[in-house]
């Protein structure tokens, strides 16, 4: 950090954006809309940060959506939903914060642009609808698709996709849902058919839409280019800059191959992101990652993080005297490791119901289909128990593997030059890979995967017992409306039945996340604190940078956005309720002023 206030500044604004992720973007229109001038700076040469890689989902309970379609969750229900989830490691201030500022930050976008359009499509459940406050319905909310060639020239700035879909594939949220069951219903076909036409159309008339997460940050930029809300690509931030007397004023900026001092004077937001891919620093908070190191041609880092996110900003609060927490933690989600290093979630393979995951052991040890939180919490704490859990191994039958989509093989007649998996048979490259095993007995499949087969034998048939009776009495696999929500409707138990006839399969389930979710300490307006619980003046920290107001736990699909953006919000109203300072030392240039509407 440097505090040479006599030093000129090279720039000066109100509000300096460090992230153009959705919390950035976020904090930026809305501190623009309270007549302060803003700017935003990322290191990377794409605006989206995660939010562009993800879901695209906004948790947010009370949403405009949700009351327009006539739902009105409670905010008291909402809030003790969070306190129990939390378990006491977010503070009353925080949550209460959250569950009363995120609805209005909705309110705010949609009316501040008509880019920023949301919908909520009821059904995907909280993680935990059975808890007091929490929904069966869900609150997630999430934007409609959109054809990137609105952005312009902004279109190859957009972050994109790790792996990215052949042209004119895309998903809304529902029609994943129906997608996973094209054996089980007509509307699961249809959605075939669906992307099918969208493929067609994307080749003939040139489409480029996009949903989900690409829709999200799509949006919130174009909402910003409406707002002439300057966006510095590029443009890493090196350091803090404080005054004499610890607050923060402004920030060192690489641009263009030189150095540039910008004074903020409201403050400084770090939305920057984690620290995802920096598995040194990692490993130092959770040495059970050291696992990675251990498995010979695996890839050594397993985050679906932007690949930016080496925790710059949260690096920078340190040294300005912020404190941190939960830096063990992440938004785990179990996943397989494909050799190339491409990384899959295993999300609906968890939910289908003839599979079971083993450890080392060869048993079981979780409800599978629990929120992906909750598993991965299962594999570290299992590893550290002695007993390899880093990887674990899904297990099912050839039944399954022709019935539901698995490992992104769509059970459909085999379609040659198909950009997915087709076909009745298990890819030999998969085989060949060592990621999927093959078994033509139980026994035979335990020496596959290293595990004992009388272990293996007796969970397999304790497994089919159970499945046969309908209800998983070891697990309670099936009880929760957010197990079902991808589980085989057809079912009376849609995530349970019985394995059948061989040949079994395992498939490696590694310990992937979405991003580190510990970062520097913040209050209910999102300013960071030092380890005393007092302000680092000035300076501001919200998504990845921040430790996660979700604490150890997931509220439901969009916890990760939703915060992000409310808090980024949060931050904007704070500074914006602040006396301006004196500059203290005369600019070299400014910025030039934004239209203020």
């Amino acid at each position: 950090m440097t505090a040479e206030t006599d030093l000129p500044f090279d720039h000066v604004t109100d509000v300096l954006v460090v992230g153009s992720g959705g919390g950035g973007m976020t904090a930026a229109l809305a501190a623009q809309a309270a007549g302060l001038e803003t700017v935003v700076v990322e290191k990377s040469p794409r605006f989206g940060g995660s939010t562009a890689l993800s879901g695209g989902g906004i948790w947010v309970p009370g949403a405009p959506s949700q009351r327009r379609e006539g739902y009105v969750p409670d905010p008291d229900e909402v809030f003790t939903y969070l306190k129990e989830i939390t378990g006491g490691l977010v503070s009353d201030a925080r949550l209460r914060t959250y569950v009363e500022a995120a609805p209005e930050m909705m309110e705010f976008l949609e009316k501040r642009s008509p880019w920023l359009e949301f919908v909520w499509k009821p059904g995907y459940a909280d993680y935990y609808p059975e808890l007091p406050g929490g929904s069966a319905l869900g609150s997630t909310i999430n934007v409609p698709e959109i054809d990137l060639r609105k952005l312009g020239d902004e279109e190859q700035n957009l972050l994109a996709p790790l792996a990215l879909a052949p042209r004119g594939i895309w998903f809304a949220p529902k029609d994943l849902r129906l997608f996973y069951q094209v054996r089980q219903s007509w509307r699961g076909k249809a959605v075939l058919l669906k992307l099918i036409w969208r493929m067609f159309r994307a080749h003939v008339f040139g489409d480029r839409m996009a949903a989900i997460g690409q829709s999200l940050a799509a949006r919130l930029r174009l909402a910003m280019k409406q707002q002439d809300i300057p966006l510095w690509l590029n443009a890493p931030m090196t350091e803090l800059i404080t005054d004499v007397d610890g607050a923060v004023i402004g920030a060192v900026i690489e641009r263009d191959g030189s150095t540039r001092r910008i004074r903020a004077r409201r403050g400084v937001v770090l939305a920057s992101g984690g620290f995802d891919h920096d598995m040194q620093w990692r490993m130092e908070h959770l040495p059970e990652l050291g696992r990675v190191r251990e498995m010979p041609g695996e890839a050594k880092d397993w985050s679906f993080g932007n690949p930016a996110a080496m925790g710059e900003g949260i690096r920078a609060g340190e040294k300005v005297g912020g404190a941190t927490e939960l830096l063990d933690e992440a938004w785990w989600f179990p996943a397989i490791c494909w050799p190339d290093g491409r990384l899959q979630f295993m999300l609906n393979e968890r939910m289908m119901p003839a599979q079971f995951v083993v450890n080392g052991a060869g048993r079981r040890f979780i409800n599978e289909a629990a929120p992906y939180m909750d598993f991965a919490h299962a594999m570290i704490d299992g590893q550290r128990s002695g007993v390899t859990h880093i990887p674990c191994w899904l297990i099912t039958d050839i039944r399954s593997f022709h019935r539901y989509v698995v490992g992104g093989h769509l059970p459909i007649p085999k379609v040659p030059f198909a950009p997915v998996p087709t076909g009745r048979k298990v890819p030999q490259a998969w085989l060949d890979s060592g990621v999927v095993k093959q078994g033509s007995t139980w026994e035979e499949l335990a020496c596959e995967i290293g595990v004992p087969a009388a272990a293996l034998r007796e969970t397999a048939q304790r497994f089919n017992a159970l499945a046969a009776k309908g209800h998983d009495d070891d697990f309670n696999r099936g009880d929760s409306a957010y197990d079902n929500y991808y589980g085989d409707q057809t079912l009376p138990n849609p995530n349970l039945h019985p394995l059948g006839k061989p040949p079994y399969y395992a498939f490696q389930v590694i310990l992937g996340d979405l991003g580190t979710s510990g970062g520097l300490r913040t209050d209910e307006h999102a300013r960071v604190l030092r380890a005393d619980d007092t302000v680092v003046a000035g300076l501001y920290a919200v998504g990845n940078a921040s430790a996660a107001v979700m604490g150890r736990s997931y509220a439901g699909a969009g916890a990760t956005i939703g915060p992000a953006m409310t808090f980024g919000y949060v931050a904007a109203q704070h500074m914006a309720g602040l006396p301006s300072p004196p500059d203290p030392a005369p600019p070299a240039t400014e910025f030039p002023r934004t239209s203020r509407r």
